[in-house]
């Protein structure tokens, strides 16, 4: 049976989840929409990567220190209190910070970062003096993870602390090298090192425990892979020399995109690009290692700039915008053809996506096809210049498929509408709907045309389904300021046009 094969589903990152603590999280919350994802005719919950975030990267999730952790601030206080990692005056006193803030409809990062942290240490105290000699299943995670990816991510962490967040190129010299550091490691820092890898301990077990509530009734669940890691992150440290740096340890190069729809002067992302020639020579050990991680976590995963495994934008790190750059090839047939044969190992088929949106050269649509991954649509680029023969109207889609209203990186429809669509395209979309008025129906509409077309899989974020405006936009490339913010409120899980959704999807016949 094909893994791809006419289903629907519902985008939202874990932090926009409604919660009491001023993050959606891990807890209630996101079992709670999990059932409501089932009984509104769903099968897919498509999330943003789960990777650790930071002040530094405007808790971008595409910017991560890790391309393995789990990002601690959505473990659940619930859950720490109910399993015994809290007492009951701490987690009071916890949920007491939160009550004027809790029906907010925004985040506010450094809120509940710092609070959060507070927390988690008081949990790991409580852990320390209670449990620690004496809790196998602590002991069995740091075991499963020891020659992976769990020491250097936890070493890199305590030292950046350490070190008040300079350059980990700033260090001294033996700390450079990677985690080759061992008799520092083992005699400074050990117990702030075991404290790290106890909150990836709580992490991963409230995950797998979401994880295994969703696939038991039924919803499968999406992951993103940021194609590029952060600079500062403990996987650059950690692998050097598959990335393309300088004497000095500093990228040589930058990763971006050209100018395309989102940005006149391209979009400079500033990560290390990939020096794929060693990354061959190791039989491409570290990617193997991070899909199959991340196919542990998600039942399928989205790779985000797909267009990257196959050729590259690479700017000189100088450079202050992506106008400059070059375009280079990477080692794409060979590395799926290695990535082809592990998966098979454990699957019957390729649970992977492939972003491939913005403009595709045929040697990128020739990879896709020959390893028959879905591609994606937005039915939002469909109504410009070349209408009605664009790829994005639902009309011209093919079967395998991820079609959708907008991603992420796009303006809620709603919005598009007031801030962004041209003339042109109110009038293409006025012709295709044959809507002359009434903004309040149009992201509806859209999601049935959607939902009736070939597309394998249809997904609808929430802001579409809600017909929220820009205000809830997620994020805007290119900029840095009031991304990734936007929460739903628990009075949003009640609205009836999730029912509506799911009367479109029983009569497209969707699973």
């Amino acid at each position: 049976m094909r893994l791809f094969n006419k289903k629907s589903g519902i985008l939202l990152h874990i932090t926009s989840l409604p919660s009491e603590y001023g993050i959606g999280d891990l807890g209630p919350a996101a079992y709670k929409f999990a059932k409501l994802i089932k009984d509104c005719g769903q099968s897919l919950w498509q999330i943003l990567p789960t990777a650790p975030t930071s002040r530094f990267k405007q808790y971008s999730p595409y910017a991560s220190i890790s391309a393995f952790a789990g990002n601690t601030m959505l473990i659940s206080p619930f859950f720490l209190y109910e399993e015994g990692f809290l007492k009951r005056n701490e987690f009071l006193s916890y949920t007491e910070k939160f009550n004027n803030k809790s029906g907010r409809s925004y985040v506010d990062f450094a809120y509940v970062i710092r609070n959060k942290k507070n927390l988690l240490n008081k949990v790991f105290s409580n852990f320390y003096t209670d449990y620690h000699r004496n809790f196998p299943d602590f002991q069995e995670f740091c075991l499963r993870h020891n020659d992976n990816w769990l020491d250097s991510f936890s070493f890199f962490n305590v030292l950046k602390n350490k070190y008040k967040n300079i350059s980990w190129s700033a260090w001294p010299e033996e700390l450079k090298e990677g985690i080759t550091g061992k008799d520092f490691y083992d005699n400074e820092i050990k117990m702030e090192i075991f404290r790290e890898k106890f909150f990836q301990f709580v992490f991963f077990r409230q995950w797998f425990r979401l994880k295994n509530y969703c696939n038991s009734i039924g919803v499968r669940i999406i992951g993103d892979i940021p194609i590029y890691m952060d600079y500062e992150s403990s996987d650059v440290w950690s692998n050097q020399n598959i990335f393309k740096l300088d004497k000095n340890k500093r990228p040589e190069f930058v990763s971006g995109v050209p100018p395309d729809y989102y940005s006149s002067t391209g979009q400079l992302w500033n990560n290390p690009v990939y020096n794929w020639k060693n990354l061959k020579k190791q039989n491409y050990k570290w990617w193997l290692k991070r899909i199959m991680h991340n196919l542990e976590l998600f039942d399928f995963i989205r790779l985000d700039h797909f267009r990257g495994f196959i050729e590259y934008w690479e700017v000189g790190a100088n450079e202050k915008t992506a106008k400059n750059g070059n375009w280079q090839k990477a080692e794409p047939q060979e590395f799926f053809n290695v990535l082809r044969k592990e998966i098979y190992k454990k699957f019957n088929d390729i649970p992977l996506i492939a972003e491939d949106l913005g403009f595709i050269t045929p040697d990128v649509i020739k990879v896709i096809e020959k390893n028959k991954f879905p591609g994606i649509r937005v039915i939002l680029f469909a109504f410009g210049k070349d209408f009605p023969n664009n790829i994005h109207l639902p009309e011209n889609y093919n079967d395998r498929c991820v079609a959708y209203t907008g991603t992420h990186d796009n303006n809620t429809v709603y919005g598009f509408l007031l801030k962004e669509a041209g003339k042109l395209e109110k009038e293409n979309i006025t012709r295709y709907l044959g809507l002359k008025s009434g903004l309040s129906k149009i992201s509806m509409e859209f999601m049935k045309r959607i939902s009736a077309s070939r597309a394998d899989l249809t997904i609808f974020p929430v802001q579409d389904i809600l017909n929220l405006d820009y205000r809830a936009r997620m994020n805007k490339p290119s900029t840095k300021r009031n991304n990734w913010k936007w929460k739903m409120n628990f009075s949003d899980m009640s609205n009836k046009r999730f029912e509506e959704l799911g009367q479109i999807t029983e009569k497209n016949k969707r699973n």
